[in-house]
């Protein structure tokens, strides 16, 4: 998952936003056109008496840059709030490889108010198996299916190690296939 700073040139990097400054970052970042991705969420709210539907970050502290170390490092000088998220273990920045934040992104062009977002930890992917949708909205995607807290049934999770996972709506069991020897999924 991480590389030393040396060999990278433009990288995905995982990042903290801190005074929930998330979406502050996300537009000075866009009019740089430096790449980022902000995890989204509906969330409904009442205002002045109705329901109101809007587009909030679905983890208040959390983007992912697209960019160089050079570049990087401006960039926080300039925004102090922006802080790289590390690996607790080899206290590494964490960089995430380009098909696996594509993957992570996809999940997000659904808009399914039944997508769960949990932390990593929240999640037991020992007791998944890797799979692959072969039918639905989520056609193509690929995750872990396991159970997870606030779902009755089993949800396809797709994860980024240490940062956050996604789980998708239901999905049914007819619509998987194992990733490592394409038979469907008899759940």
């Amino acid at each position: 998952m991480n590389q030393p700073e040396c060999e990278i040139s433009d990288a995905w990097y995982a990042m903290r936003v801190t005074y929930n400054r998330v979406m502050v970052a996300k537009a000075l970042l866009d009019r740089v056109n430096v790449r980022n991705f902000v995890p989204m969420r509906y969330k409904e709210r009442v205002v002045s008496g109705k329901k109101v539907r809007e587009l909030v970050p679905a983890i208040s502290n959390l983007m992912f840059v697209y960019s160089n170390t050079q570049q990087l490092k401006e960039l926080k000088r300039k925004m102090d709030y922006l802080q790289y998220i590390v690996n607790s273990r080899t206290k590494e920045k964490i960089i995430v490889p380009q098909l696996q934040m594509q993957r992570f992104m996809e999940v997000q062009k659904v808009d399914n108010e039944h997508i769960l977002w949990f932390a990593p930890q929240d999640v037991n992917f020992s007791k998944g198996m890797n799979v692959r949708v072969i039918d639905g909205q989520f056609k193509g995607y690929e995750g872990t299916l396991v159970k997870v807290k606030g779902a009755r049934d089993k949800r396809v999770v797709v994860a980024i190690e240490g940062v956050i996972a996604v789980a998708m709506a239901s999905i049914n069991p007819s619509f998987l296939q194992l990733v490592d020897n394409d038979q469907s999924v008899g759940i």
